[in-house]
Formats: structure tokens, sequence, C-alpha cells
């Protein structure tokens, strides 16, 4: 009985650490970056999944009826919104492209393509439906593609 009562207060304690650690300060983050970007009244954007490899992330997101995805880079200590896309985020090529490292893109397109396909269908349409790639962390603020 002893036994059983450790063995079920270990498993509390890994549940508890999961739910704690679920979500990580990457991918944090990288929702306040996001958020205080791109949020509109009433108008909300969703980043979930967020898959990080290195100094690079993806966040796939939906605000209202929209989304897609979002590259990211770590520099100095702080994300940075490199490019919003659709379905060309998903792709190891376009990230070596964007200046990603080959293996990091590999690792990168494998870890959204998992983490994605625990989404359901309906939201992970909407990861497609961003128009062309837009570029360049400075200029990518002024785009309309967020707006509700």
């Amino acid at each position: 009985m002893k036994l059983l009562r450790n063995l079920l207060l270990l498993a509390l304690v890994a549940v508890s650490f999961n739910v704690q650690s679920a979500d990580p300060p990457d991918a944090r983050q990288i929702r306040t970056l996001l958020s205080s970007t791109f949020d509109k009244p009433g108008s909300k954007v969703v980043a979930e999944p967020i898959v990080v490899n290195g100094a690079h992330a993806i966040a796939s997101w939906t605000q209202g009826d929209t989304g897609g995805r979002a590259l990211l880079r770590k520099d100095k200590g702080k994300w940075v919104l490199v490019a919003c896309s659709g379905d060309g985020l998903r792709e190891a090529g376009t990230l070596e492209a964007a200046g990603i490292e080959r293996g990091s893109a590999r690792a990168l397109a494998r870890q959204l393509s998992v983490a994605e396909s625990k989404v359901p269908a309906e939201r992970r349409n909407r990861f497609s439906l961003f128009g062309p790639t837009l570029e360049s962390s400075a200029a990518h603020p002024q785009h309309n593609q967020h707006k509700q």
C-alpha cells in the first residue's frame, strides 16, 4: 500500500512538472511578441503550436478566420519576427533560403510537422491562409494580413 501511495505521489509530481514546463520561456516570449504586434480589439492572435530549434522558431497562428506561420530568430536574447507566410514555412528548403543551416532547417520542419499534426484540422487549415511571404521584421508590422 505504501509503495502504491508513493508511486501515485511520484506520478502526480511528474504531471505537475509537465504542466508547469508545458509553456517554456521561449514560447511565452514569442506569444507575447506576436500578441503585442498583431492583437486588435476583439481579434487576438492565438500562437500555437510554437517550435524552437536553437536560435530559430516557427509559430503557427490564427486570428479570427485567418492564420499563418511566423518565422522568428533569437537576436541578443530577444525573439525577432523574420517573416510571416503560409505553407512555405513548413518546408526545410524555404527555411534554408531564409538563412537557417540545413540540419536546423530540417529539424525545425520536422518539429513543426509533428506539432501541427496534433492540432484539429479546422484550425490547422487556417495556417495555410496567409498570402505571400512577408519578410523583414522592421517592415512587418505595417502589413495588413493580420487585420480582422
